[in-house]
């Protein structure tokens, strides 16, 4: 990595910390930013890289958050296992519809994760009492993390719990896309009929990917769990999924970075835009889409990196 783009890598990860002190009032809208960020970077992973396109990624993010809020729920508030437990469950379940999702192309896996999310919002909403079904699920009660800091309804600490952990994943996830398997993913993206024939097994690597990816997606639903103390049946739904396309398009897939951008700009801008008009901002927005997609190929890191190499 050059000295220059280390440096801006060091500030980017450094602007959380202004907003913390400076910005008081939009910690809850930042915290679910990042959570929502590392729920992007989890489908980076699948589409970016493995080139599994996916429409029901909100399956494992519901699952993760289902899981954390019925612990807490049942008297186990515990954060960090809470956490562990979230992303253990949306692995298993990652792990065993996997063998579905990769047996097709991109038009199967887009139908059968589809399927398989909507299947899984059906199943919450009809064991409403485990779930609470379209109530939510209340009572879920968050123990003091680390026993000194209480989510407290600033925002405070759930800002910085959810900071730490995106960037700790961050750092797991680039560690495996810079790897030897990362590199396998990549190759399978591009022509994953000729990777056997320098002994990759696409299969198994493939499943381990969409593995990963639904651990991700179950710490990420976990963490809106116990920052909000709430679960609802949005958690499984599939706008979330579509918003979440959407957000790793806009910010550029296949770079990590990109999902994070993509989520920075959609979620603010839904902010700024449903402050302005309530009933008309998902125009502005979709023009606001429809420009970056028109003007700006390869997300907004495409862009960039277009407008870097004609200097």
């Amino acid at each position: 990595m050059k000295p220059g783009t280390r440096t801006l890598e060091v500030l980017f990860w450094l602007l959380p910390v202004p907003v913390f002190f400076l910005l008081p009032g939009y910690l809850v809208l930042g915290s679910q930013v990042l959570i929502v960020a590392l729920f992007a970077m989890s489908l980076d992973l699948l589409l970016g890289y493995a080139g599994i396109v996916s429409l029901g990624h909100a399956a494992f993010f519901g699952v993760g958050s289902y899981t954390a809020g019925l612990l807490a729920a049942h008297g186990w508030g515990e954060p960090l296992t809470g956490l562990l437990a979230g992303a253990m469950a949306a692995a298993l379940f990652g792990f065993i519809v996997s063998f579905l999702v990769v047996r097709g192309e991109d038009l199967a896996r887009l139908m059968v994760t589809l399927g398989i999310g909507l299947l899984t919002y059906e199943a919450a909403n009809r064991a409403a009492f485990i779930t609470g079904g379209v109530d939510g699920l209340s009572g879920v009660v968050m123990w003091k993390l680390f026993g000194l800091f209480p989510f407290d309804l600033g925002g405070r600490t759930a800002f910085a719990y959810s900071y730490f952990v995106l960037l700790a994943i961050f750092i797991i996830v680039r560690r495996v896309v810079d790897s030897p398997f990362g590199l396998s993913l990549r190759g399978i993206r591009e022509n994953r009929h000729r990777m056997p024939a320098i002994g990759a097994p696409v299969r198994s690597r493939l499943v381990s990917a969409f593995t990963l990816g639904a651990a991700i997606a179950g710490v990420s639903g976990a963490l809106l769990a116990q920052t909000t103390q709430f679960v609802g049946l949005d958690t499984l739904g599939f706008d979330r999924s579509a918003n979440l396309l959407i957000m790793l398009v806009l910010g550029g897939t296949g770079r990590l970075y990109g999902a994070i951008i993509g989520t920075v700009i959609f979620m603010v801008a839904q902010d700024y835009l449903s402050g302005i008009n309530p009933v008309y901002w998902q125009f502005w927005l979709g023009l606001l889409l429809v420009m970056f997609v028109f003007f700006a190929r390869g997300g907004i890191l495409g862009a960039l990196e277009a407008v870097w190499k004609r200097r």
